[in-house]
């Protein structure tokens, strides 16, 4: 182990050591809280090259720590606004009532706290902000908290992202700071004024009614117009609607009824495969409204191998392999564990005295006996599962980072090398966008007067870390990629899921079987900020309803962190990170032992 390798080793000994002090060892009068057991998180320490990564990694694990102690699931749950798009706002209210307990009784912690807020305010850049926006409203919000209840001292650039969403956050909230000051200790009383908050302010709606209504007036009329008569002339003329949609950026609707999505599969391995193509193949013209797409111009399908140079993948695809040395045993127990099943399961039958094949040394002592007798050769009929293929979709939104990507990562690298040696073929792939913020997308959707309720407004990146038909030995450096900094953002599962799906319907496969893997809900900002708060999770859910119910794809998910069952009939929730191999084994050695029965 190199020096530094060995000082990081040191350092997460020591802040999980820490963590499990504040989070189960500290005692506080108010013993009401009582919660059920969390194992500590584990997590990855890429750098520590300067005094500002030791002071952001004693903060996280100090504000772990105290939100296992101080924070109370069932109250937390209870309160949850209903408008996704207010999640982020409303756990980074809970996360900051956790710190300021803690602050007043562990003062190290409080300095931690302090010093690592003021190094992100820092940190803040402004240069490709110039008007509202540009701007999160989760962002000014963070910096809003970190000034009114951390004290802490602006600069030039936190300030003016504050500015875009000042009035709002100081109507909403500055009459209630004394009181959320007041109940820190009152978890329900809290979360449950947020929530109310969150709700009255109806944040998402604040950008078109900042608008010029005078100016914008025709602007909106004109799309709304625009919008009717494309609908209407959606089944005269398709081509025509397409090309007016790459062009302009108007409204598309995806359909998903059983003959449009075998009609628009795509060729899985075509090196003529785009995003562009795909998703016009796949996009569909009916009168369904509830799925919208402002433009698919932006987005991408691509190969693993082509999202980055050579030498780097080799470089990630080397650091995974250190993450596989530590797990080592329990790798070789799981793959070992799901083959034995398969294995067994496999219901070994030949067929005798044929002319060709496998010599029958079981009649060997016949030839010996009568020369003049033939060989005798045997066939193995083929496997009940080895006519099967198995899809891993793998969530690569920027929630995942760190600790539940690698493990995912790890876990694709064996079920594919498992799988393989069973004569079970592997696809897997990925899901993210190309952008924060909605990226080209929502660029085309500004300079087109921001029409109402556009659609999904975002850049999808789907990618193809290995194909079903490409050996893992070709294919096991692109899996490194996940780790790649920078390459997960966000995730529109419902669309993520369609791809799959339709790469899986190609397939000539008798079984075929999509793995999902994902750590919650579908969540775009940029989408969520211009249309309904369920506006992705709905799809979702049709989309999900679809596979499960009218088509002869098997679909299971496992949730990281979070319990996925309301889109999934078969899902599994997990807690550790740790767990995520032990149940895809089990989760897929059931399915090849109890195949599903389809009516």
């Amino acid at each position: 182990m190199s020096k530094e390798n060995n000082i990081k080793e040191k350092f997460k000994i020591a802040l999980i050591s820490t963590e499990k002090v504040i989070s189960d060892d500290y005692s506080k009068k108010n013993s009401q809280n009582k919660k059920v057991t969390k194992s500590i998180d584990y997590f990855e320490i890429d750098t520590l090259n300067s005094k500002n990564e030791f002071v952001k990694y004693r903060a996280e694990s100090d504000s772990r720590a105290l939100f296992k102690k101080f924070s109370d699931e069932i109250i937390f749950k209870s309160n949850y606004p209903k408008n996704i798009a207010c999640k982020s706002l409303y756990e980074f209210s809970e996360k900051i009532r956790c710190e300021l307990l803690g602050s007043e009784m562990l003062k190290g912690s409080k300095l931690n706290f302090l010093e690592n807020y003021q190094n992100i305010i820092s940190k803040i850049k402004t240069e490709n902000v110039k008007n509202k926006e540009d701007v999160k409203i989760s962002d000014a919000f963070e910096i809003y908290v970190m000034k009114n209840f951390f004290q802490l001292k602006l600069n030039k650039n936190s300030e003016k992202i504050l500015s875009y969403w000042n009035k709002e956050l100081k109507n909403a909230f500055d009459d209630h700071v004394q009181f959320f000051k007041e109940n820190l200790q009152n978890q329900k009383i809290y979360n449950s004024k947020i929530s109310e908050i969150l709700k009255d302010m109806d944040l998402f709606q604040s950008d078109d009614k900042t608008q010029n209504n005078n100016e914008d007036q025709d602007d909106e009329n004109k799309s709304e117009n625009n919008q009717e008569n494309q609908e209407q002339n959606l089944d005269q003329d398709q081509t025509s609607q397409e090309a007016q949609d790459d062009s302009q950026g108007v409204n598309t609707e995806y359909d998903f009824t059983e003959h449009q999505l075998e009609e628009n599969l795509v060729d899985t391995d075509s090196e003529k495969e785009n995003s562009e193509n795909l998703m016009e193949k796949i996009k569909s013209n009916s009168t369904d409204l509830d799925y919208k797409i402002f433009t698919t111009k932006y987005d991408e399908v691509a190969k693993a191998e082509n999202l980055d140079v050579l030498d780097e993948i080799i470089k990630l695809r080397k650091n995974l392999d250190q993450q596989l040395v530590s797990f080592q045993d329990l790798i070789t127990k799981l793959a070992n564990k799901l083959q034995r099943q398969l294995l067994a399961s496999q219901k070994r039958a030949w067929e005798f005295d044929l002319e060709e094949g496998l010599l029958d040394t079981s009649k060997l002592t016949r030839v010996i006996i009568d020369p003049y007798s033939s060989l005798s050769f045997k066939k193995e009929k083929d496997y009940d599962f080895k006519d099967t293929v198995v899809t891993l979709l793998i969530d690569n939104s920027g929630s995942m980072r760190g600790r539940p990507i690698t493990i995912a990562a790890i876990c694709a690298d064996i079920l594919s090398r498992t799988l393989e040696r069973c004569s079970v073929k592997v696809e897997i792939l990925g899901f993210t966008t190309k952008n924060w913020k909605g990226g080209q997308s929502r660029e085309n959707w500004n300079k087109n007067s921001k029409p109402k309720s556009p659609g999904r407004l975002n850049d999808l990146r789907h990618i193809i870390y290995k194909s079903a038909d490409t050996q893992w030995r070709i294919s096991k450096n692109n899996l490194g990629l996940m780790l790649k900094e920078g390459l997960l953002k966000e995730n529109i599962d419902g669309e993520a899921i369609n791809w799959a799906f339709s790469r899986l319907k190609k397939r000539k496969e008798e079984r075929k079987i999509l793995m999902v893997i994902s750590d919650g809900a579908p969540v775009d900002d940029s989408t969520l900020s211009v249309n309904s708060g369920d506006f992705l999770e709905k799809h979702l859910k049709k989309m999900v309803k679809y596979i499960e119910n009218k088509s002869d794809i098997e679909i299971l998910a496992i949730g990281i962190g979070h319990d996925v069952s309301r889109y999934y009939s078969k899902a599994i929730k997990i807690t550790d990170v740790q767990e995520l191999g032990d149940v895809m084994i089990e989760q897929l050695s059931g399915l090849f032992v109890n195949k599903k029965k389809l009516n």
